[in-house]
Protein backbone atom coordinates (compact mmCIF):
# COMPACT_ATOMS: atom_id res chain seq x y z
CA UNK A 1 0.00 0.00 0.00
CA UNK A 2 1.31 3.49 -0.89
CA UNK A 3 0.41 6.86 0.53
CA UNK A 4 1.84 10.08 -0.94
CA UNK A 5 2.88 13.14 1.07
CA UNK A 6 4.00 16.48 -0.32
CA UNK A 7 7.02 17.52 1.74
CA UNK A 8 6.11 20.56 3.89
CA UNK A 9 7.27 23.89 2.44
CA UNK A 10 8.70 24.82 5.85
CA UNK A 11 11.58 22.43 5.13
CA UNK A 12 12.55 24.04 1.79
CA UNK A 13 16.06 25.41 1.58
CA UNK A 14 17.55 23.19 4.28
CA UNK A 15 21.34 23.23 4.23
CA UNK A 16 22.63 20.17 6.18
CA UNK A 17 23.35 18.01 9.34
CA UNK A 18 23.71 15.04 11.76
CA UNK A 19 21.51 12.05 12.44
CA UNK A 20 22.53 8.40 12.21
CA UNK A 21 20.18 5.65 11.07
CA UNK A 22 21.85 3.42 13.60
CA UNK A 23 20.10 0.13 12.97
CA UNK A 24 21.05 0.09 9.30
CA UNK A 25 24.20 -1.86 8.58
CA UNK A 26 24.70 -0.50 5.05
CA UNK A 27 23.92 2.92 3.54
CA UNK A 28 20.42 3.56 2.25
CA UNK A 29 19.48 2.75 -1.33
CA UNK A 30 19.90 5.77 -3.59
CA UNK A 31 19.05 5.60 -7.29
CA UNK A 32 18.90 9.25 -8.36
CA UNK A 33 21.61 10.83 -10.50
CA UNK A 34 24.22 12.25 -8.15
CA UNK A 35 26.28 15.43 -8.55
CA UNK A 36 29.59 14.75 -10.26
CA UNK A 37 32.30 14.31 -7.60
CA UNK A 38 35.67 16.00 -7.91
CA UNK A 39 38.70 14.20 -9.30
CA UNK A 40 40.33 12.32 -6.43
CA UNK A 41 43.91 11.12 -6.77
CA UNK A 42 43.64 7.77 -4.96
CA UNK A 43 43.24 4.07 -5.75
CA UNK A 44 39.82 4.06 -4.17
CA UNK A 45 37.71 6.45 -2.14
CA UNK A 46 34.32 6.78 -0.51
CA UNK A 47 32.42 9.74 0.90
CA UNK A 48 29.71 8.80 3.38
CA UNK A 49 27.06 11.10 4.80
CA UNK A 50 26.77 9.51 8.23
CA UNK A 51 23.84 11.73 9.12
CA UNK A 52 21.74 10.43 6.24
CA UNK A 53 23.55 7.08 6.01
CA UNK A 54 24.11 7.62 2.28
CA UNK A 55 27.16 7.17 0.09
CA UNK A 56 27.68 10.45 -1.78
CA UNK A 57 30.71 9.50 -3.89
CA UNK A 58 32.67 6.32 -4.47
CA UNK A 59 35.36 4.67 -6.56
CA UNK A 60 36.32 0.98 -6.41
CA UNK A 61 34.86 0.65 -2.92
CA UNK A 62 34.69 -3.15 -3.10
CA UNK A 63 38.22 -3.67 -4.38
CA UNK A 64 40.49 -5.39 -1.84
CA UNK A 65 43.16 -3.11 -0.37
CA UNK A 66 45.74 -3.28 2.38
CA UNK A 67 44.46 -1.20 5.30
CA UNK A 68 47.86 -0.37 6.85
CA UNK A 69 47.27 1.40 10.19
CA UNK A 70 43.57 1.83 9.45
CA UNK A 71 43.59 -1.69 10.93
CA UNK A 72 43.92 0.01 14.30
CA UNK A 73 40.27 1.15 14.05
CA UNK A 74 39.20 -2.45 14.66
CA UNK A 75 41.68 -2.72 17.51
CA UNK A 76 40.13 0.46 18.91
CA UNK A 77 36.68 -1.07 18.56
CA UNK A 78 37.59 -4.11 20.65
CA UNK A 79 39.49 -2.06 23.25
CA UNK A 80 36.59 0.39 23.60
CA UNK A 81 34.19 -2.54 23.91
CA UNK A 82 36.35 -3.97 26.72
CA UNK A 83 36.25 -0.58 28.45
CA UNK A 84 32.50 -0.25 28.02
CA UNK A 85 31.93 -3.72 29.46
CA UNK A 86 34.39 -2.94 32.30
CA UNK A 87 36.73 -5.80 31.44
CA UNK A 88 39.50 -3.20 31.63
CA UNK A 89 39.75 0.39 32.86
CA UNK A 90 41.54 3.45 31.54
CA UNK A 91 43.73 3.67 34.64
CA UNK A 92 44.65 -0.01 34.62
CA UNK A 93 48.26 -0.67 33.64
CA UNK A 94 49.37 -3.29 31.14
CA UNK A 95 52.82 -4.85 30.72
CA UNK A 96 54.93 -4.31 27.62
CA UNK A 97 56.03 -7.65 26.19
CA UNK A 98 59.24 -8.26 24.25
CA UNK A 99 57.05 -8.73 21.18
CA UNK A 100 55.40 -5.34 21.65
CA UNK A 101 58.73 -3.64 22.33
CA UNK A 102 60.28 -4.99 19.14
CA UNK A 103 57.39 -4.06 16.83
CA UNK A 104 58.70 -2.35 13.67
CA UNK A 105 57.22 0.74 12.07
CA UNK A 106 55.65 3.68 13.88
CA UNK A 107 56.09 3.46 17.64
CA UNK A 108 55.13 4.97 20.98
CA UNK A 109 58.62 3.98 22.28
CA UNK A 110 57.62 1.91 25.29
CA UNK A 111 59.73 -0.97 26.63
CA UNK A 112 59.44 -4.06 28.89
CA UNK A 113 60.52 -2.10 31.98
CA UNK A 114 57.26 -0.14 31.81
CA UNK A 115 53.76 -0.76 33.09
CA UNK A 116 51.66 1.59 30.93
CA UNK A 117 48.09 2.77 31.70
CA UNK A 118 45.48 1.71 29.16
CA UNK A 119 44.60 5.36 28.54
CA UNK A 120 48.18 6.13 27.49
CA UNK A 121 48.38 3.03 25.31
CA UNK A 122 45.21 4.15 23.49
CA UNK A 123 46.71 7.59 22.92
CA UNK A 124 49.91 5.97 21.72
CA UNK A 125 47.95 3.81 19.29
CA UNK A 126 45.61 6.54 18.02
CA UNK A 127 47.76 9.69 18.08
CA UNK A 128 51.21 8.24 17.39
CA UNK A 129 49.93 5.17 15.52
CA UNK A 130 52.28 3.16 17.68
CA UNK A 131 52.54 -0.48 16.69
CA UNK A 132 54.10 -1.24 20.09
CA UNK A 133 51.15 0.32 21.94
CA UNK A 134 48.74 -1.54 19.68
CA UNK A 135 50.39 -4.89 20.39
CA UNK A 136 50.39 -4.23 24.15
CA UNK A 137 46.65 -3.50 24.02
CA UNK A 138 45.95 -6.55 21.86
CA UNK A 139 47.79 -8.83 24.27
CA UNK A 140 46.16 -7.18 27.28
CA UNK A 141 42.62 -7.49 25.95
CA UNK A 142 42.90 -10.74 24.01
CA UNK A 143 45.41 -12.61 26.14
CA UNK A 144 47.58 -13.04 23.05
CA UNK A 145 47.93 -11.34 19.70
CA UNK A 146 46.66 -14.45 17.95
CA UNK A 147 43.49 -14.61 20.01
CA UNK A 148 42.95 -10.88 19.55
CA UNK A 149 43.15 -11.29 15.77
CA UNK A 150 40.52 -14.01 16.03
CA UNK A 151 38.30 -11.55 17.92
CA UNK A 152 38.95 -8.92 15.24
CA UNK A 153 37.72 -11.22 12.50
CA UNK A 154 34.69 -12.29 14.51
CA UNK A 155 33.78 -8.65 15.12
CA UNK A 156 34.24 -7.79 11.45
CA UNK A 157 31.81 -10.54 10.53
CA UNK A 158 29.31 -9.34 13.17
CA UNK A 159 29.45 -5.80 11.78
CA UNK A 160 28.79 -6.99 8.24
CA UNK A 161 32.31 -6.35 6.93
CA UNK A 162 32.06 -9.10 4.35
CA UNK A 163 35.34 -8.47 2.52
CA UNK A 164 37.72 -7.98 5.45
CA UNK A 165 40.34 -10.38 6.75
CA UNK A 166 42.69 -9.45 9.59
CA UNK A 167 46.07 -11.10 10.18
CA UNK A 168 47.44 -8.72 12.82
CA UNK A 169 46.21 -5.93 15.12
CA UNK A 170 48.47 -3.12 13.87
CA UNK A 171 48.31 -3.21 10.05
CA UNK A 172 51.79 -4.21 8.92
CA UNK A 173 51.82 -5.85 5.50
CA UNK A 174 50.96 -9.55 5.67
CA UNK A 175 49.46 -11.88 3.04
CA UNK A 176 45.67 -11.98 3.33
CA UNK A 177 45.43 -8.85 5.50
CA UNK A 178 42.89 -6.93 3.42
CA UNK A 179 39.71 -4.89 3.54
CA UNK A 180 37.67 -2.55 1.30
CA UNK A 181 36.58 1.07 1.41
CA UNK A 182 32.99 -0.09 1.93
CA UNK A 183 33.94 -2.21 4.93
CA UNK A 184 35.99 0.64 6.38
CA UNK A 185 32.93 2.90 6.14
CA UNK A 186 30.92 0.36 8.14
CA UNK A 187 33.64 0.09 10.78
CA UNK A 188 34.10 3.87 11.04
CA UNK A 189 30.39 4.50 11.41
CA UNK A 190 29.89 1.80 14.02
CA UNK A 191 32.96 2.90 15.96
CA UNK A 192 31.54 6.42 16.31
CA UNK A 193 28.01 5.18 16.95
CA UNK A 194 28.82 2.48 19.50
CA UNK A 195 31.52 4.30 21.49
CA UNK A 196 30.85 8.06 21.42
CA UNK A 197 32.43 8.51 24.87
CA UNK A 198 35.83 7.42 23.54
CA UNK A 199 35.93 9.20 20.20
CA UNK A 200 37.74 12.17 21.72
CA UNK A 201 40.98 10.19 21.45
CA UNK A 202 40.87 10.61 17.66
CA UNK A 203 40.84 14.39 17.94
CA UNK A 204 43.98 14.68 20.12
CA UNK A 205 46.54 16.69 18.16
CA UNK A 206 49.63 16.08 20.28
CA UNK A 207 50.65 13.41 22.80
CA UNK A 208 53.70 11.58 24.03
CA UNK A 209 54.33 9.31 26.98
CA UNK A 210 56.73 10.56 29.64
CA UNK A 211 60.30 9.59 28.83
CA UNK A 212 59.71 9.03 25.11
CA UNK A 213 61.05 11.24 22.27
CA UNK A 214 59.53 14.71 22.19
CA UNK A 215 59.61 14.77 18.39
CA UNK A 216 57.17 11.85 18.28
CA UNK A 217 54.19 13.78 19.59
CA UNK A 218 52.09 14.85 16.59
CA UNK A 219 48.94 13.23 15.22
CA UNK A 220 49.48 12.17 11.62
CA UNK A 221 45.98 13.39 10.69
CA UNK A 222 47.02 16.83 9.44
CA UNK A 223 43.39 17.86 8.85
CA UNK A 224 43.01 18.16 12.64
CA UNK A 225 45.31 21.18 12.38
CA UNK A 226 43.67 22.64 9.24
CA UNK A 227 39.94 22.18 9.64
CA UNK A 228 38.32 22.82 13.04
CA UNK A 229 35.33 20.65 12.08
CA UNK A 230 37.51 17.55 11.63
CA UNK A 231 37.69 15.36 14.74
CA UNK A 232 39.12 12.03 13.54
CA UNK A 233 39.62 9.28 12.61
CA UNK A 234 42.91 7.64 11.46
CA UNK A 235 45.73 7.57 8.94
CA UNK A 236 47.77 4.68 7.60
CA UNK A 237 50.78 4.06 5.38
CA UNK A 238 52.85 1.18 4.11
CA UNK A 239 54.71 0.77 0.84
CA UNK A 240 52.02 -1.63 -0.38
CA UNK A 241 49.00 0.35 0.85
CA UNK A 242 50.19 3.82 -0.08
CA UNK A 243 49.01 6.78 1.97
CA UNK A 244 45.53 6.26 3.45
CA UNK A 245 43.19 8.38 5.55
CA UNK A 246 39.76 8.20 7.10
CA UNK A 247 38.74 11.75 7.97
CA UNK A 248 35.47 12.69 9.63
CA UNK A 249 34.00 16.14 10.12
CA UNK A 250 30.89 17.49 11.80
CA UNK A 251 29.59 20.88 10.78
CA UNK A 252 26.72 22.57 12.58
CA UNK A 253 23.42 23.34 10.87
CA UNK A 254 20.52 24.57 13.04
CA UNK A 255 17.85 23.17 10.70
CA UNK A 256 18.64 19.63 11.74
CA UNK A 257 18.52 20.02 15.51
CA UNK A 258 15.62 18.98 17.71
CA UNK A 259 13.07 21.73 18.37
CA UNK A 260 15.26 24.39 16.80
CA UNK A 261 18.42 23.40 18.69
CA UNK A 262 21.70 23.32 16.74
CA UNK A 263 22.29 20.12 14.84
CA UNK A 264 25.30 18.67 13.12
CA UNK A 265 25.91 16.92 9.84
CA UNK A 266 28.70 14.35 9.90
CA UNK A 267 30.59 13.14 6.86
CA UNK A 268 33.34 10.52 6.56
CA UNK A 269 35.88 10.64 3.73
CA UNK A 270 37.91 7.48 3.05
CA UNK A 271 40.92 7.91 0.77
CA UNK A 272 43.05 4.85 0.04
CA UNK A 273 46.32 4.59 -1.88
CA UNK A 274 47.23 8.26 -2.28
CA UNK A 275 50.74 9.17 -3.36
CA UNK A 276 51.86 11.14 -0.31
CA UNK A 277 50.95 12.41 3.13
CA UNK A 278 49.91 15.79 1.72
CA UNK A 279 47.93 14.16 -1.09
CA UNK A 280 45.78 12.03 1.24
CA UNK A 281 45.01 15.10 3.34
CA UNK A 282 44.24 17.31 0.34
CA UNK A 283 42.01 14.71 -1.34
CA UNK A 284 40.16 14.04 1.92
CA UNK A 285 39.57 17.75 2.47
CA UNK A 286 38.39 18.08 -1.11
CA UNK A 287 35.81 15.31 -0.64
CA UNK A 288 34.54 16.71 2.65
CA UNK A 289 34.11 20.24 1.30
CA UNK A 290 32.38 18.94 -1.83
CA UNK A 291 29.98 16.81 0.21
CA UNK A 292 28.90 19.76 2.31
CA UNK A 293 28.30 22.03 -0.70
CA UNK A 294 27.03 19.68 -3.44
CA UNK A 295 24.39 18.13 -1.17
CA UNK A 296 21.94 19.48 1.34
CA UNK A 297 20.57 17.47 4.24
CA UNK A 298 16.84 17.55 4.88
CA UNK A 299 15.23 16.28 8.06
CA UNK A 300 11.95 14.60 7.17
CA UNK A 301 10.87 13.38 10.61
CA UNK A 302 12.08 13.71 14.18
CA UNK A 303 13.35 10.75 16.19
CA UNK A 304 10.41 8.59 17.25
CA UNK A 305 7.93 10.62 15.20
CA UNK A 306 5.20 8.59 13.51
CA UNK A 307 5.55 8.72 9.74
CA UNK A 308 2.23 6.86 9.46
CA UNK A 309 -0.25 5.20 11.85
CA UNK A 310 -2.07 2.58 9.75
CA UNK A 311 -4.90 0.41 11.02
CA UNK A 312 -4.10 -2.96 12.56
CA UNK A 313 -6.28 -6.07 12.52
CA UNK A 314 -6.54 -8.62 15.34
CA UNK A 315 -4.50 -6.46 17.72
CA UNK A 316 -5.06 -5.01 21.17
CA UNK A 317 -4.45 -1.62 19.56
CA UNK A 318 -6.31 -0.47 16.47
CA UNK A 319 -3.24 1.21 14.91
CA UNK A 320 0.54 0.93 14.85
CA UNK A 321 2.94 3.86 14.64
CA UNK A 322 5.59 3.51 11.93
CA UNK A 323 8.79 5.55 11.97
CA UNK A 324 12.43 5.42 13.05
CA UNK A 325 13.95 5.60 16.56
CA UNK A 326 16.34 8.22 15.10
CA UNK A 327 15.49 11.31 13.11
CA UNK A 328 15.06 10.60 9.41
CA UNK A 329 17.47 12.73 7.40
CA UNK A 330 18.21 12.51 3.68
CA UNK A 331 21.00 14.00 1.58
CA UNK A 332 19.90 15.33 -1.79
CA UNK A 333 21.39 17.50 -4.51
CA UNK A 334 21.71 21.07 -3.26
CA UNK A 335 18.74 23.19 -4.27
CA UNK A 336 16.25 20.34 -4.72
CA UNK A 337 14.61 20.22 -1.26
CA UNK A 338 11.42 21.92 -2.53
CA UNK A 339 10.78 18.92 -4.81
CA UNK A 340 10.90 16.28 -2.08
CA UNK A 341 7.89 13.98 -1.79
CA UNK A 342 7.49 10.88 0.35
CA UNK A 343 5.45 7.69 0.00
CA UNK A 344 4.84 5.01 2.59
CA UNK A 345 4.81 1.49 1.19
CA UNK A 346 3.51 -1.22 3.56
CA UNK A 347 1.64 -4.53 3.52
CA UNK A 348 -2.15 -4.38 3.64
CA UNK A 349 -3.81 -5.64 5.74
CA UNK A 350 -1.57 -5.41 8.79
CA UNK A 351 -2.37 -8.30 11.13
CA UNK A 352 -1.02 -8.28 14.72
CA UNK A 353 1.16 -9.06 16.57
CA UNK A 354 4.02 -6.62 15.93
CA UNK A 355 7.10 -6.11 18.08
CA UNK A 356 8.76 -2.76 18.70
CA UNK A 357 11.53 -2.30 16.13
CA UNK A 358 10.03 -4.75 13.63
CA UNK A 359 10.40 -3.56 10.04
CA UNK A 360 6.91 -3.14 8.60
CA UNK A 361 7.13 -0.73 5.69
CA UNK A 362 9.33 1.60 3.68
CA UNK A 363 9.49 5.36 3.29
CA UNK A 364 10.10 6.06 -0.40
CA UNK A 365 11.50 9.47 -1.22
CA UNK A 366 11.32 11.02 -4.68
CA UNK A 367 11.92 14.43 -6.18
CA UNK A 368 8.80 15.84 -7.79
CA UNK A 369 6.91 12.61 -8.27
CA UNK A 370 9.62 10.91 -10.33
CA UNK A 371 11.53 7.74 -9.58
CA UNK A 372 12.32 6.77 -6.02
CA UNK A 373 15.68 8.18 -4.96
CA UNK A 374 15.91 6.78 -1.41
CA UNK A 375 14.29 3.84 0.39
CA UNK A 376 14.21 4.05 4.19
CA UNK A 377 12.95 1.08 6.25
CA UNK A 378 10.18 1.95 8.71
CA UNK A 379 9.78 0.06 11.97
CA UNK A 380 7.05 -0.30 14.56
CA UNK A 381 7.64 2.35 17.22
CA UNK A 382 5.61 0.33 19.72
CA UNK A 383 4.60 -3.25 20.39
CA UNK A 384 1.10 -4.28 19.31
CA UNK A 385 0.01 -7.48 21.02
CA UNK A 386 -2.43 -9.93 19.55
CA UNK A 387 -6.05 -9.41 20.59
CA UNK A 388 -8.05 -11.98 22.56
CA UNK A 389 -10.06 -14.77 20.96
CA UNK A 390 -13.20 -12.67 20.51
CA UNK A 391 -11.30 -9.72 19.07
CA UNK A 392 -9.47 -11.90 16.60
CA UNK A 393 -12.67 -13.66 15.58
CA UNK A 394 -14.49 -10.36 15.02
CA UNK A 395 -11.65 -8.96 12.91
CA UNK A 396 -11.54 -12.19 10.91
CA UNK A 397 -15.19 -11.65 9.98
CA UNK A 398 -14.53 -8.01 9.11
CA UNK A 399 -11.54 -8.95 6.95
CA UNK A 400 -13.63 -11.59 5.16
CA UNK A 401 -16.34 -9.03 4.42
CA UNK A 402 -13.72 -6.52 3.29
Amino acid sequence: MLSLHRFPSAFRGFASSLVLLSSLVVPLSVQAQMPQPPEVAARSYLLLDVTANQILAAKDIDSPVEPASLTKLMTEYLVFDALKSKKITLKQTLPVSERAWKMPGSRMFIDPKMQVPVEDLIKGMVVQSGNDATMALAEGVGGSAENFVRLMNEQAKALGMKSTSYKNPEGLTEPGHTTTARDLSILSTRLMQDFPDYMGFSAIKKYRYAGTPAANDTNRNTLLFRDPTVDGLKTGHTAAAGYCMIATAKRDFPNLGAAGAPGGRRLVAIVLGAASDSARANESQKLLNWGYTAFEAVKLFDAGQAVASPNVWKGRSGTVKLGRPEAIVIAITAGSSAKVQTQVARPDPLVAPFTKGQVIGTLKVNLGGGETVIDIPLVALETVEEAGILGRAWDSIRLWIK
